[in-house]
């Protein structure tokens, strides 16, 4: 039986690895493949009565631990300079619209269909209205510079928002001016908290001498974004800054007081941290929604009663990132179909306490969202590899 499971296990992952490198060639997303990938092992094991544990309660670890990656893997190739202010502005006004308006209008529907109050409307709204980075980023990294670039600050920024949105509406009974300053100031803790923690491991990486180097910071990473939800403060603040500030330590040696961290070396230290951090998304990532096909039951895929709730909603979230591309003067193609749903969304709709999730915000609703942004955005590189092929 051991045997077994480590041969399975071997063989989805490299499978995994294969849908990754022949996605640009297919055309579709590695997301969905691995979806269906997980899928197919729940049946064969249905079909062949092996008795496979519970694996629920796995999810959110991965999940936590994928979306910290993630993050960070984004935010250590995003490069700061003079050149990018544009684009940094118009991925935060995109990212940050997007979240509060379609959040208000999907919030708003809930509200007038289950007459349940605005509050919890919200909370259920806002997993659906995230982009997901954790898709995003590994799928626009065939894209040209200027896309691949905005898709990474959008995506890591939806995810942000989303997540400061959500623990903002689930740990306040209402908008006052004592809970908008105890948030204000929480995001103030964290960012002096990213700061300090950011000199600390910027620190140990240029002193450990040891040949294990890397993974204890990313453990140290983990533990400071774990310990900083657990006093409610917004921990993926952290990571991006962390991330973008390592990520970006050469561009930031004029500063005299960091030629004490050698820039140069650490720069060299950083490219073998993010080739790490590179590697254990894939593999983080590539379970996690393996996974999460494996606990999809069929039923949920094709429930019509949810299907027009889904179609519903993604129709709206394209429309209203259109009018926001265009209120921009942004490039449609490829920017409008990348806004997939993902390990965000399914992260914070677990987080939902159960008396507080809506009946019509369930798992088929999730896993249809996923599906249908996922087929979108798979259309999206499409039309764009056939506008970018050379006429003959």
């Amino acid at each position: 039986m051991t045997a077994a499971i480590i041969i399975t296990f071997c063989v989805l992952l490299l499978l995994a690895y294969f849908f990754d490198i022949t996605s640009p060639r297919t055309n579709i997303p590695a997301v969905i493949l691995l979806l269906v990938s997980g899928w197919l092992v729940k049946q064969v094991s249905i079909l062949f009565d092996f008795v496979i544990p519970d694996l629920t309660q796995l999810l959110p670890v991965l999940g936590t631990v994928g979306l910290i990656l993630i993050v960070l893997e984004g935010s250590l190739e995003i490069e700061i300079n003079r050149s990018k202010i544009r684009m940094v502005r118009d991925a935060f006004l995109i990212s940050l619209l997007s979240i509060l308006s379609l959040t208000f209008l999907v919030s708003f529907v809930l509200y007038k269909f289950t007459e349940q109050p605005f509050r919890i409307c919200i909370i259920n709204a806002v997993p659906l209205c995230i982009i997901s980075s954790a898709i995003a980023i590994s799928s626009a990294k065939n894209l040209s510079e200027h896309p691949r670039e905005f898709i990474t600050y959008e995506s890591s920024l939806s995810d942000i928002f989303g997540v400061l949105l959500f623990n903002f509406v689930i740990l306040n009974e209402g908008l006052s001016w004592s809970a908008v300053s105890q948030f204000s100031l929480q995001l103030l803790l964290i960012i002096l908290v990213s700061f300090i923690s950011t000199l600390g491991l910027a620190f140990l990486l240029k002193r450990i001498s040891h040949r294990v180097k890397f993974a204890p910071l990313i453990l140290l990473i983990v533990l400071i974004y774990e310990v900083s939800k657990v006093y409610h403060l917004p921990s993926l603040v952290f990571i991006l800054l962390f991330g973008l500030i390592i990520g970006n330590i050469d561009e930031l040696k004029q500063w005299k007081w960091l030629k004490n961290f050698e820039p140069q070396f650490l720069n060299r230290e950083v490219h073998k941290f993010r080739d790490l951090v590179i590697e254990a998304t894939f593999l983080v990532r590539s379970v996690f929604f393996l996974l999460f096909g494996y606990l999809i039951e069929t039923t949920e895929i094709i429930n019509g009663e949810t299907f027009l709730w889904a179609l519903a909603i993604v129709t709206t979230s394209f429309l209203m990132r259109f009018l926001f591309l265009k209120l921009l003067s942004l490039p449609f193609k490829p920017l409008l179909f990348f806004a997939p749903r993902g390990l965000i969304t399914i992260l914070l709709f677990l987080a939902i306490p159960d008396y507080e999730r809506l009946l019509v915000i369930n798992r088929s609703l999730i896993t249809q969202v996923i599906i249908l942004t996922a087929l979108v955005m798979m259309i999206g590189i499409i039309l764009t590899k056939r506008a970018n092929s050379p006429t003959t």
